[in-house]
């Protein structure tokens, strides 16, 4: 694969306790990653063929799903969503999933569907999307959901599942976040978080800020509206 080209990717931000002691969470990377190795970062990564296949049992709520439309490839709203709930378990070890059965898991996926869960996408929030800049060694066109710990199926301290991708995978308390090394646009992530953490509902428009190789802009993604 060539390892310069743009990959989808999907982040989640668990939040817990947002209306007494907000806390996120979170990992430390590698220091041998190639990307943004030592940062601590919300779970995530890039989307998998096998990604495109798997049955949700919950689709991506509107408006969601319009917005993750928006700009995108047709058809790639389940992708993200099916990574997004992927990379949280292999990371932190962590179900976002409602009880059944799987007929025949790919490789990627049976880990989670060992738990005795399919994928639940409902509370995924789309909040934020990023394209890494040019010239990095990396570069991901990533969407940020944001779900609520209450949403998890799993024991929100249990992170024995966990891969070993990310190290110190942890709840960090929102007003202390920034005492952590983190990616410059996990920080920009993080001021959006916490403007919003006693809104439940989703935001009026997703920023996305998008580094082509032409030029950066900063754009908000509105979905585009039904065709009559």
């Amino acid at each position: 694969m060539d390892k310069s080209q743009i990959r989808n990717a999907s982040t989640v931000i668990v939040l817990r306790d947002r209306t007494t002691t907000p806390r996120i969470l979170m990992g430390q990377r590698g220091a041998r990653a190639v990307f943004m190795p030592n940062k601590f970062v919300f779970p995530g990564g890039a989307v998998d063929a096998a990604d495109h296949a798997v049955p949700l049992a919950t689709p991506v709520a509107a408006p969601n799903a319009a917005r993750l439309d928006d700009d995108s490839a047709p058809g790639l709203c389940t992708a993200l969503a099916a990574a997004a709930i992927r990379e949280l378990f292999e990371e932190t070890g962590q179900v976002l999933g409602t009880p059944g059965a799987w007929d025949t898991p790919p490789p990627d996926w049976r880990g989670f569907a060992a738990t005795g869960h399919v994928p639940h996408a409902a509370p995924l929030q789309f909040v934020f999307r990023a394209l890494t800049p040019p010239g990095r060694p990396r570069r991901f066109d990533a969407r940020f959901f944001l779900i609520d710990a209450d949403d998890l199926a799993s024991d929100p301290d249990d992170f024995s599942a966990a891969s070993d991708e990310l190290s110190h995978v942890q709840w960090v308390a929102l007003d202390a976040v920034r005492s952590f090394d983190m990616p410059f646009i996990t920080e920009v992530v993080l001021s959006e978080i916490a403007a919003r953490v006693h809104d439940r509902a989703p935001p009026p428009s997703v920023p996305f800020f998008k580094n082509n190789d032409e030029e950066s802009l900063f754009l908000r993604l509105r979905g585009k509206p039904l065709a009559d």
